[in-house]
């Protein structure tokens, strides 16, 4: 019998800042995203694949940050680079340091997409970059979308404070509903600036798909049909599924990519890469600039991470751990008498509980959730997870387990 996580300390922060803080902790890692009274509010401290909460329950952490921990928390390795620029270099200057140009390279290097590259700090950076670079190589205002783009007033899904005229010229499509662009780009192809798509799809609190056969190459065509510039939003995909982007993976090239997350191990950085003809805008036609963009650590961690996945063979090794996790999870939920689904194998597991007539989902998801969490297994109820370098075979195979005992004690919730 699992026992209610003691979260004393977690709770009375929470309530502390709720005092001084709106809404006490930005967006997505407010309680309400996950079993509230359940999870723990604050982390303190993590190494590994495991990480520790202000109450000192210890858990394996399979959300990984929201995907940005692609190795493991306090990689000594890629920490040590930092440090060594922090003491010998410095990081914050009026001009710019070599290390940009050599990242700028590697990526190139790396990336189908890859002629230029510039660096921001964030996803939703990265992304209202490339649709200013899409909007002025077309002179063209309308955008269509698929996939979660950022917190930006073009693209967030909560419109609070936003003028209606800021996000009217953006449409969106489905993933794998290539009719429904068709549709799209015969009444405003000749207004559309850019498609912006998560090549993987990853749809909000949704499971997690696969580009079916001729989806990804239908997007492409209807871009050049349309003389509209092709985006991947590879926020989540790039540097897990291949050291180029699940681009290269699936062998479609767009005219220009977003990067982030697992490109720095934690690190923050974005970048926004693409071709010549549709970069070279951004030395003179569209301004970006921002103080801290240019700042290096982030790019001495980018390019030390890099380094690491590619000398280690990383992305290889987590795949192998991300199947043997596939595979017991598929094994279990064949015996599991509730309608669910596991996706997302192997690289970003999810387990979500399908819609019923009932609501019954409503219950068996929270306490699927809560039964896991007390078992020291931290997932999402409504994000999928990630699996890193550092999570050991024993970690997967304790996680898998547990999961068949949070199944197991279901009936209690219903």
């Amino acid at each position: 019998m699992s026992q209610k996580l003691k979260l004393k300390i977690s709770e009375k922060m929470y309530e502390e800042a709720l005092k001084i803080i709106p809404g006490a902790i930005a967006g997505i890692r407010r309680p309400y995203n996950f079993v509230p009274g359940q999870y723990p509010i604050y982390f303190d401290h993590a190494k590994g694949g495991r990480v520790t909460d202000v109450d000192g329950n210890e858990y394996i952490d399979m959300l990984c940050a929201y995907g940005p921990i692609i190795i493991g928390h306090r990689e000594e390795e890629i920490d040590n680079a930092v440090i060594e620029q922090i003491r010998n270099k410095g990081f914050c200057f009026s001009l710019t340091q070599p290390v940009q140009n050599t990242l700028a390279q590697k990526l190139i290097e790396l990336i189908p997409s890859a002629e230029m590259a510039v660096f921001v700090k964030t996803g939703s950076d990265a992304t209202s970059v490339a649709i200013r670079v899409a909007r002025a190589n077309t002179e063209r205002t309308k955008v269509i979308r698929c996939g979660y783009h950022g917190w930006h007033d073009w693209c967030v899904e909560v419109k609070g404070g936003i003028p209606k005229k800021l996000w009217e010229d953006v449409y969106e499509f489905h993933y794998n509903h290539l009719e429904e662009l068709e549709d799209l780009m015969k009444q405003h192809g000749d207004q559309t600036a850019a498609i912006i798509i998560t090549p993987v799809g990853h749809p909000l609190a949704d499971k997690v798909q696969m580009p079916a056969p001729g989806f990804l190459e239908g997007v492409r065509a209807l871009a050049d049909k349309y003389g509209t510039v092709l985006i991947f939003d590879e926020i989540r995909s790039g540097f897990r599924y291949d050291m180029g982007g699940a681009q290269k993976v699936f062998g479609v090239t767009p005219d220009l990519s977003v990067f982030g997350k697992a490109m720095a191990n934690g690190y923050p950085i974005g970048a926004v890469v693409g071709k010549e003809k549709f970069m070279k805008v951004l030395a003179d036609k569209v301004f970006l600039s921002s103080t801290f963009f240019p700042n290096s650590l982030e790019q001495v961690a980018a390019l030390k991470t890099i380094e690491i996945l590619e000398r280690d063979n990383i992305l290889e090794k987590i795949r192998e751990k991300g199947e043997l996790f596939g595979k017991r999870l598929r094994e279990i939920v064949k015996k599991v008498p509730y309608d669910v689904e596991v996706s997302g194998i192997p690289l970003m597991p999810f387990i979500t509980f399908n819609r019923d007539a009932d609501n019954l989902y409503k219950k068996l998801r929270p306490g699927f959730y809560t039964e896991l969490i007390r078992r020291g297994v931290f997932l999402q109820p409504f994000h999928h997870g990630y699996v890193a370098y550092r999570h050991t075979n024993e970690d997967i195979m304790y996680a898998a387990d547990m999961v068949e005992e949070s199944f197991g004690e279901l009936k209690k919730y219903i």
